[in-house]
C-alpha cells in the first residue's frame, strides 16, 4: 500500500524522468515495484503527468500565449495564415491526433498487458539504441519553424509510441525529429509542446475516472501529493536539460537506457522481479502474513 513517503518519492522520480530521454512511466512502474507497492498504474502515471506539464507551460510561458494567440487570430485574418507561430498551433493539433486514436483504440492494453516489466527492459534497450543512432547520424540541420504537416504527423506518431512505457515521450520525439534533420534543441521544444494537448487530456481523463471511481489501491489525495512534487522537480529539470542538449549529445542518455534495460531482465530472469505483480521477496512477505 502506498503512503506518503512513496508518494513523495514516486512525484520526485516522475518529476526528474519526465523530460529525460529514459521514460518516466518505465521508472515509475520499476520504483513502485521495487517498493513493494506493486504497480500504481496508468492513471496515477497520467495524473502525476500533470504536474510536469504544468512545469511545461510555466517555463515555456511565452511562447505557448504567442502561439494560441497567433493561431486564433490567423483564424479572423488578422494574422497571416502562415505564420510560424500560427502554423505551429496547427502542427501541435495536427501531431496530437495519433496519440488521442491510439490511446483510444488499445486503452485496456496500455492500462495492463503493456504495462509488464519484459515489454519495459526491451522498449527502454530497442528506442535506447534508435536515439543512439538518431543523435550520432542526424543531420541537425533545421530549426522548429521547418516544421511541415508530414512531419508533424511523424512527430505524433513518435509520441504515440511512448504510450508503452519504456519507450519515453521525449525520447521518442526526440529520436524522430533527430532523424528527420533537426537541432536537439529543436526537436525537444517541439517534443515538450507537442505533449501538453495529450498530457492534459489523458491526464484529466484518468483524474476524472479517479474521482468517479476511487480505489484503494492509490488514494486520490496520495496522487496529488506526489503531482505537486513533480511539478517542483520538473521545473528545475527542463532548464538544466534544455541547457544541456544545447551543448552535449544524448549518449549518457542512451547508455543509461540500455543499462537498466539489462538490469530489469537480469532481476526478472533470476525471479528478483516479476514481470506483472511486485518483487519477488515483496510477494513471499505478503503470502507470510
Amino acid at each position: 500500500m502506498m503512503g506518503i513517503f512513496e508518494a513523495i518519492l514516486l512525484g520526485i522520480i516522475q518529476g526528474l524522468t519526465e523530460f529525460l530521454p529514459i521514460s518516466s512511466s518505465a521508472h515509475l512502474r520499476i520504483a513502485s515495484e521495487l517498493m513493494g507497492i506493486g504497480d500504481a498504474g496508468a492513471a496515477f502515471t497520467a495524473i502525476t503527468q500533470l504536474g510536469t506539464e504544468a512545469a511545461v507551460i510555466v517555463f515555456f510561458w511565452r511562447d505557448i500565449t504567442r502561439i494560441i494567440g497567433r493561431w486564433f487570430r490567423s483564424l479572423t485574418g488578422s494574422v497571416p495564415r502562415k505564420d510560424p507561430d500560427a502554423m505551429m498551433g496547427w502542427w501541435i493539433i495536427l501531431g496530437t491526433i495519433p496519440i488521442v486514436v491510439l490511446g483510444l483504440v488499445f486503452q485496456d492494453q496500455i492500462e495492463t498487458t503493456l504495462r509488464s516489466l519484459w515489454i519495459v527492459a526491451f522498449t527502454l534497450i530497442g528506442f535506447g539504441i534508435l536515439l543512439g543512432i538518431a543523435d550520432k547520424f542526424g543531420r541537425k540541420q533545421r530549426d522548429i519553424k521547418d516544421l511541415t504537416w508530414k512531419r508533424g504527423l511523424i512527430y505524433g506518431g513518435a509520441q504515440a509510441l511512448a504510450l508503452i512505457p519504456g519507450v519515453s515521450r521525449s525520447g521518442g520525439t526526440i529520436t524522430a525529429g533527430l532523424m528527420m534533420g533537426y537541432t536537439r534543441e529543436a526537436a525537444a521544444r517541439y517534443s515538450f509542446l507537442l505533449a501538453i494537448p495529450a498530457v492534459f487530456g489523458s491526464g484529466f481523463y484518468q483524474l476524472f475516472k479517479a474521482i468517479k471511481s476511487p480505489t484503494d489501491t492509490t488514494p486520490m489525495g496520495l496522487t496529488m501529493l506526489a503531482t505537486v512534487v513533480a511539478f517542483v522537480i520538473a521545473l528545475v529539470v527542463i532548464g538544466l536539460f534544455m541547457k544541456y542538449i544545447s551543448k552535449r549529445s544524448f549518449m549518457p542518455f542512451v547508455v543509461y537506457r540500455v543499462l537498466l534495460g539489462i538490469v530489469i531482465i537480469v532481476l526478472l530472469s533470476t525471479g528478483v522481479l516479476t514481470a506483472d505483480g511486485g518483487t519477488a521477496i515483496a510477494q513471499t512477505a505478503g503470502g507470510a502474513q
